[in-house]
């Protein structure tokens, strides 16, 4: 019998003693032995759970157990997630979580204290839930050279995306009918200003390079501003608007950025719908790769624990890509003003002809967007660096600006 334990008995905390239950035969195949939850740290009580007795309210008394071999950490926040896994670590135990924030911002000390003490920090369902891309990108695609990530990584600005598009709703009422059905927080600021799916493209580009930057390196646009007639530009274009989490990886620098995109209907993202989750990823010897599943979510989360937690026990972990990862050198992260990006704008007109012209003449070339109501002027712009493009949008050169959003590249 191998024990484990975990931190936080919520909503992932509690699917991971199901998980176990439900697969104990084939766990025990895969393990070799039995897995069994010896004790579980919690401020509450469980007296209804079949798991109550192993409740302990000291965190110590998992650190000084000998017999835990691992342990399973899904409090969420950094803090004391953070100080708690460094005890963890430093006592000689392994440790699978779930929480993207401590491992994008304490993914540096935590990935290092695990190889100093000889045991595995891993991490798989902090990013997609249930998708198996990290594992993914650390095995099978090891031995080749990750260029592009580009990924719907949060649900519940999908599902918004997704309502907005087949019903025609705003955005405002949309999130609260996200909030009525448990899809989005109260506060929903970290889904729809994108700090979720920024804390996701940072794990995911340090898994595919070593390197862990800041996230003040990484550009984030809401999309709370974003509204029906966008939606329908892009059902117009050909494609689809998604918030997207996106790394440009070159071999010195990098770009990281989360803004809303037009999706083209030529890329499987833009048919990624609801809650669910796609992370598409290029390099130069496999190609093009895309896992989809369901990004959150009781079971499949927890179930993502036990994968890691299956992977460290049975001893396959010891013949992975280890995630050693260091501080992303000064100059690395490529300032966001520098990418070059095509644009669809939408501006008020009283003359489409004299505005084409004058978005024509400001961008060195435009497409029109067929279908453009009346006294509106639609159209995607040729590719050119953000900086400059901005400053032309900001110049006042093209009228009454209602939309701007970049084109997926």
């Amino acid at each position: 019998m191998i024990n484990i334990a975990i931190l936080g008995f919520g909503v992932v905390g509690g699917g991971i003693t199901e998980v176990i239950e439900q697969n104990k035969k084939a766990l025990k195949a895969y393990v070799g032995d039995d897995i069994y939850v010896k004790k579980i740290l919690d401020l509450r009580e469980f007296p209804d759970s079949p798991y109550g007795d192993r409740v302990v309210h000291d965190v110590n008394e998992i650190v000084g157990d000998p017999d835990i071999a691992l342990v399973c950490e899904t409090m969420g926040g950094v803090n004391p997630a953070f100080d708690f896994s460094c005890a963890m670590l430093k006592a000689g135990k392994h440790m699978v979580t779930a929480n993207k924030e401590l491992v994008a911002k304490k993914g540096l000390e935590l990935t290092s204290l695990a190889k100093e003490n000889g045991v595995h920090y891993f991490f798989e369902p902090s990013v997609g839930g249930g998708i198996p891309e990290i594992r993914s990108m650390r095995t099978s695609l090891a031995g080749d050279t990750i260029t592009a990530i580009d990924g719907i990584l949060n649900g519940t600005t999908n599902y918004i995306l997704t309502r907005m598009k087949r019903e025609g709703v705003d955005f405002t009422s949309t999130l609260k009918d996200a909030q009525r059905l448990g899809y989005a927080e109260a506060n929903p600021s970290a889904d729809v200003d994108g700090l979720d799916a920024q804390r996701k493209i940072m794990i995911l580009t340090a898994v595919a390079t070593g390197y862990l930057v800041k996230e003040e390196d990484v550009y984030c646009e809401t999309m709370t501003k974003l509204t029906p007639a966008d939606i329908d530009a892009a059902k117009r274009w050909g494609g689809a608007v998604k918030l997207l989490g996106s790394s440009r990886i070159d071999e010195d620098e990098a770009s990281l950025y989360v803004a809303p995109f037009f999706v083209p209907e030529s890329s499987p993202l833009a048919f990624v719908e609801d809650v669910y989750n796609a992370i598409h990823v290029t390099s130069p010897v496999t190609g093009d790769v895309m896992y989809y599943g369901r990004g959150a979510g009781r079971m499949p989360t927890a179930g993502a624990v036990v994968e890691d937690v299956a992977s460290i026990l049975s001893g396959l972990a010891a013949k992975e890509k280890k995630c050693e990862w260091q501080a992303a050198p000064a100059g690395y992260v490529k300032p966001f003003s520098e990418n070059t990006f095509a644009y669809y704008i939408r501006t008020k007109a009283d003359s489409k002809l004299e505005a084409l012209e004058a978005a024509a003449l400001s961008f060195g070339g435009i497409t029109e967007i067929p279908g453009t109501p009346e006294n509106v002027c639609e159209y995607i712009t040729a590719e050119i660096e953000e900086k400059t493009a901005q400053e032309i949008i900001g110049s006042g050169a093209l009228g009454e600006v209602e939309s701007v959003i970049r084109i997926m590249k």
